[in-house]
């Protein structure tokens, strides 16, 4: 795991080639040092000699960690140039078949596997990659550049283009850093951000920079870009005896869990104390032999503590088990560290930048998480209730002359009812009621604050629209938006910039390739069964007490800590539109916006 970062083709060519230099230098250098907590064990720079491109790379050693994992990394005769953020999985079979093939490889790295994939296949290198990646390689013979992410989005890539420069980087701060993009908010970004918690790509906060959407690449040449989709999830259901699908799932499990636990430096597990990384747990000890680390958060409130579980997890499957307790003061203490960490606002994340801190200090450089299982085994009640809300919708159609929604909205101020009257104002289908379910503020509330922060902006145009493939029912359309939004734009993303601050690299086997190609095939009724029985039957190692615990999910008391006298400072709000603040994410949503943006320099209205 690392942090990338690149300029293309430099605007300024009219100058005195040493200042295009000398200038090309000084953006690359300062989003390098924008990228240091990414790449704490090697940094390096390269830079075209034609001053058409600079690539930057911070290097945080998990495979073959001696000097030869050096980026960024070209080709023996200095054509191609890669800065590469990821770990390609399966890079040591396409090594040994690109060796028979004639190849000859100078370090034992993921790195040089893809350098050289890319020489011999070009854009269709991305096909052949499992793992997570987000790259950039330089061509310096044809004068382009390749960039790529990977197909579920789990490495954040950022670009700005303004005429023919291009600039790209692991974080959007990395971009902003360069002093190139102008530091204006997006109404777009903020809109969606405010909808739902977190901005969906490809927009971001910032007016004019993009992020590379999960299972694309771009292509920079003579100042153009191109941009082409190469994957993406599609369900497929095919008729299957429910013990093959078990089987099938669980093959796939420890297929998944063997190859991210490759590394050269140690590996943990993010221990929750839920069915998804007591599965990690549990499949692990089928793969690995030896010592086996986990960590896990615990709270004074035993309302959110999960800790005793965990503890008792660890004990069943015999690892060496780290727990973090954290107090309202310890909380607090770290609470501006975390905030000072945010790449983009989200209402999630400090979980995360908790457990990764133990872990880091712990002496573990890379961990696993559980992430996924719930969007793909059907985990959340959004499964049940999405379905219902659209069910409902239509019915209520015939009503649509009264206005229903709109009645409602004028009836009651509960911000839970209020979303649903807002989704009673729009067509009845998955995706919207998949934002009103999800919302944090309704779209009548986010145009309010908009207009506050966006005064001059227009925002008639702003509701966010999602094209769904055809799917085989409405719990897979469910699946899909769990994958889509939730996932890729809050825990992904939280769970990148959040390990990355304190140089730990987390990986997540529930969203590897094999398993994705693995559950498309197998029908909702059986992979989205309530409860996430498929999961559980898949694996039959998961104690009964994990089983029937009630979900919680990975749950912090700030509702609670909200009350504490000590935490009174960080929730003051600027003026703001007169909306209700409870739940407490609502308030919280608007806290880490509006510290985000102080950080950042944009003045507040």
């Amino acid at each position: 795991m690392c942090g990338i970062a690149g300029c293309i083709g430099y605007p300024e060519r009219d100058r005195l080639e040493t200042a295009i230099a000398s200038a090309m230098r000084s953006i690359i250098a300062k989003m390098q040092n924008a990228l240091k907590h990414r790449g704490p064990d090697d940094q390096g720079l390269y830079i075209s000699g034609d001053r058409q491109a600079g690539l930057a790379h911070t290097r945080l050693s998990i495979l073959d960690l001696s000097p030869a994992g050096h980026q960024p990394m070209s080709t023996d005769h200095g054509r191609y140039w890669i800065t590469f953020n990821g770990e390609i999985y399966n890079f040591r079979q396409l090594r040994e078949t690109l060796i028979a093939q004639g190849e000859i490889f100078h370090s034992q790295t993921d790195t040089e596997v893809i350098l050289k994939l890319y020489q011999k296949h070009g854009s269709n290198c991305v096909n052949h990659l499992r793992g997570m990646f987000a790259f950039a390689i330089w061509d310096d013979q044809e004068k382009t550049a390749f960039l790529a992410r990977d197909p579920l989005g789990i490495k954040p890539l950022y670009y700005w283009q303004s005429g023919s420069t291009l600039l790209f980087a692991s974080e959007l701060r990395t971009l902003i850093a360069s002093g190139l993009p102008p530091k204006i908010l997006n109404p777009k970004g903020l809109y969606t951000y405010l909808i739902s918690g977190s901005v969906s790509e490809p927009d971001t906060l910032i007016q004019d920079i993009n992020a590379l959407p999960a299972g694309h690449w771009l292509q920079w040449k003579a100042g153009q870009t191109t941009q082409q989709q190469y994957w993406q999830i599609q369900f497929n259901p095919q008729p299957i005896p429910p013990t093959e699908a078990k089987e099938q799932v669980r093959q796939a499990l420890i297929d998944s869990i063997k190859y991210h636990f490759v590394s050269d430096v140690p590996v943990g597990v993010f221990l929750s104390g839920g069915i998804d990384s007591t599965s990690l747990v549990a499949l692990a000890r089928q793969t690995q032999l030896g010592q086996l680390r986990t960590y896990s958060i615990a709270f004074e409130e035993n309302q959110w503590n999960e800790g005793p579980i965990a503890q008792r997890i660890a004990e069943t499957f015999e690892t060496d088990h780290t727990e973090y307790i954290l107090t309202s003061k310890v909380a607090r203490q770290l609470m501006n560290q975390f905030i000072g960490a945010i790449d983009q606002p989200s209402i999630d994340g400090f979980n995360t930048y908790c457990v990764s801190k133990i872990a880091r200090e712990h002496g573990t450089k890379v961990a696993l998480s559980g992430l996924g299982g719930d969007e793909l085994f059907g985990g959340y009640s959004s499964f049940q209730q999405v379905p219902k809300m659209v069910a409902w919708g239509k019915r209520l159609q015939f009503l649509q002359p009264l206005n229903l929604g709109r009645l409602l909205s004028q009836w009651t101020k509960n911000p839970k009812l209020q979303r649903i009257s807002d989704f009673l104002q729009h067509p009845p289908n998955s995706f919207n009621a998949y934002l009103s379910y999800r919302g944090i503020f309704t779209h009548p509330e986010t145009l309010q604050i908009l207009n506050h922060f966006c005064p001059q902006q227009d925002t008639s145009t702003l509701r966010p629209t999602l094209e769904i493939p055809p799917c085989p029912s409405p719990e897979d359309e469910v699946s899909f938006l769990e994958i889509n939004r939730y996932m890729r734009n809050q825990l992904l993303r939280d769970s990148d910039v959040m390990s990355m601050a304190w140089g730990l690299e987390v990986r997540v086997p529930f969203l590897d390739r094999v398993i994705l190609d693995t559950i498309d095939t197998i029908p909702h009724s059986l992979r989205l069964s309530q409860g996430k029985q498929l999961l559980i039957q898949a694996v039959p190692e998961l104690p009964d007490w994990v089983i029937n615990k009630p979900k919680q999910g990975f749950l912090f008391p700030f509702d609670r800590w909200l009350n504490d006298p000590e935490w009174n400072e960080l929730f003051q709000l600027n003026s703001i539109p007169q909306l209700s603040l409870t739940p407490w994410y609502r308030r919280w949503s608007l806290v880490i916006l509006q510290k985000w943006l102080c950080n950042l320099g944009i003045s507040l209205p």
